[in-house]
């Protein structure tokens, strides 16, 4: 089986036996100039790229544009979690929980390959604790709840567990204190490539996408916004479309100012941290959920693969939203939160990686972001531009749906969403069973591109060069850089090694080393000189170099 040369005959050829969806950047960009859209989706994150594969699976013309790199915002820097939310219960937002529970479901059966399930523990304490015996009675109440309303898909429902359970999951738990657990069932994804899969998604059934495309104006004919001017490689492209929608996220309100004068800021960033750490550190097997001292929150440590992602979501922000880093201060509450709960002794030398971002809340300056509510919001602007915002990443597609809802009232045509069972790319037919069960690479291929693995395969048959890894250690190959670039509209160093694979994440200092073999395999698929390599590699040391500067609080 070869694969097809990195130029294809249309922008998103046709999936057919035997071939991949192949992404031609360049024809996406000349057929945004020449042709006219019913629907401009204008952002590359999780929402825009569901709303641009809801609306063409219904048969609309569609354009979606992204000014640096699909995910390369909030999607690729959440929490990673595909659940319910538990607090959404405190909160009493029932309701909330309910569709979101039936939104994973809906997940992990189009997304086999990229959403999996994942237990929760929760450690009862004596003291010092998320919980003691007394609010873990009361806890369990809402975990009922959970599992009633929807939870119960997962084929799993949450259980109490004795000392020696919860020690059997995670060993390194301090046991002085320890009463027992509660653990309970949600999911895990890899954001960043859950987003391109839906963006590829969408091309293979005929949307045109683009990344490096950024909007500088909107185009108006009557006071009514009609298209947008991207600038893309040096030139300005008019984009035509009947409708224009604004998912770009924490930058909506710089979108809507453009569409309107008159327009109040409406979002209010939440601020997210994370970092990683070894997992022989903490040898977890599951999501343990940890109190943070002096902190009204919880931190979640997540095993993914030989490393532990420990993070907290939902403070307040009011930086640069285009600049969002972990601090030193944040590490430090995280690491302070890890060596409480459990016998680690991490320090900030064990750091492997660490990231921020932002979630787009709706509402007011007054209050907690952490006790605001999750719900989506979508309106039409007076110059008829459809803004979407809010919501989470779990109830994407939903809130996509949604959004073509209302695009599909301002056409003037009746259409009903196909989204709920349709699979993504690699989805069909995959087991993620069996793929686990056979370990080595076939396991690695699998969780990342499901039953498309076969094309990264058919690169290293052509090439077995291209069987070798990128970095000693790692189970990523040469082969899927070839992959990023041919199939998945990889521009870049930084493109491939923050989001096509997530090693920037993981093993950031491999990463950094990694870079040049990147850089080679990039430039002779895409052929790029060897100064424009040698420029992306300077330049994706520099932003890792920058990032350890300010996460250890030095100057950068």
């Amino acid at each position: 089986m070869k694969l097809p040369s990195r130029r294809p005959n249309s922008a998103a050829a046709k999936a057919t036996p035997g071939a991949p969806v192949i992404l031609d950047r360049r024809r996406a960009l000349r057929r945004l100039a020449d042709a006219e859209f019913d629907v401009l989706v204008i952002g590359g994150g999780i929402t825009g790229a569901y709303t641009a594969l809801d609306a063409v699976s219904r048969g609309f013309s569609v354009a979606l544009v992204e000014r640096d790199d699909f995910a390369s915002g909030t999607s690729s820097k959440s929490s990673k979690m595909v659940h319910g939310g538990l607090r959404y219960i405190e909160q009493g937002n029932v309701n909330l929980v309910r569709h979101s529970l039936l939104e994973r479901h809906r997940f992990r059966r189009n997304a086999p390959h990229l959403v999996q399930r994942l237990p929760f523990l929760f450690p009862i304490l004596e003291q010092e604790g998320v919980f003691d015996p007394r609010i873990a009675k009361a806890f369990e109440g809402l975990l009922w709840t959970y599992d009633l309303v929807g939870g119960w898909r997962i084929g799993r429902l949450h259980q109490r567990l004795t000392p020696n359970e919860v020690l059997s999951h995670a060993p390194t738990l301090r046991a002085e204190q320890l009463k027992g657990g509660l653990m309970y069932y949600d999911s895990r994804t890899d954001d960043a490539r859950l987003t391109l899969t839906v963006v590829r998604t969408a091309a293979h059934l005929g949307a045109v996408v683009a990344n490096g495309a950024k909007v500088e104006r909107l185009l108006k004919d009557g006071g009514r916004v009609r298209g947008a001017v991207v600038h893309a490689d040096g030139e300005d492209i008019d984009v035509r479309a009947r409708v224009v929608v604004n998912a770009t996220g924490v930058w909506t309100d710089e979108l809507d100012v453009l569409a309107d004068d008159a327009h109040r800021p409406q979002v209010r960033p939440a601020k997210g941290v994370h970092i990683v750490v070894p997992w022989s550190k903490i040898r977890n097997d599951c999501t343990v959920t940890v109190p943070i001292p002096g902190r009204a929150r919880r931190a979640t440590c997540t095993r993914w693969g030989d490393v532990v992602v420990l993070g907290t979501t939902d403070t307040d922000y009011d930086g640069s939203v285009d600049d969002v880093h972990c601090t030193r201060e944040e590490m430090e509450f995280l690491l302070d939160g890890a060596n409480v709960a459990f016998n680690s002794g991490i320090t900030a030398d064990d750091v492997l990686g660490s990231f921020g971002g932002l979630r787009p809340l709706v509402g007011g300056k007054e209050g907690a972001t952490l006790d605001m509510r999750r719900d989506h919001h979508i309106s039409v602007g007076g110059g008829g531009m459809v803004t979407v915002t809010g919501g989470k990443l779990t109830t994407s597609r939903h809130m996509g749906e949604l959004v073509v809802d209302k695009v599909a009232g301002l056409l003037g045509r009746k259409t009903r969403s196909r989204t709920t069972k349709l699979p993504l790319l690699g989805g069909a037919g995959y087991d993620p069973e069996a793929v686990t069960a056979s370990g080595g690479t076939a396991a690695h291929l699998g969780g990342r591109y499901g039953t498309e693995s076969r094309f990264v395969s058919a690169l290293i048959a052509e090439d077995p060069a291209l069987a070798e890894p990128l970095v000693d250690g790692q189970p990523h190959l040469k082969a899927e850089v070839v992959y990023a670039a041919r199939c998945e509209m990889a521009r870049s160093v930084d493109d491939v090694l923050s989001r096509r694979t997530r090693l920037r994440l993981f093993a950031r200092d491999a990463s950094a080393a990694a870079a040049p073999v990147v850089g080679e395999l990039l430039g002779t698929e895409l052929g790029l000189s060897a100064d424009t390599i040698a420029g992306q590699v300077s330049s994706y040391r520099a932003d890792i170099a920058r990032e350890k500067s300010i996460l250890l609080g030095e100057k950068a």
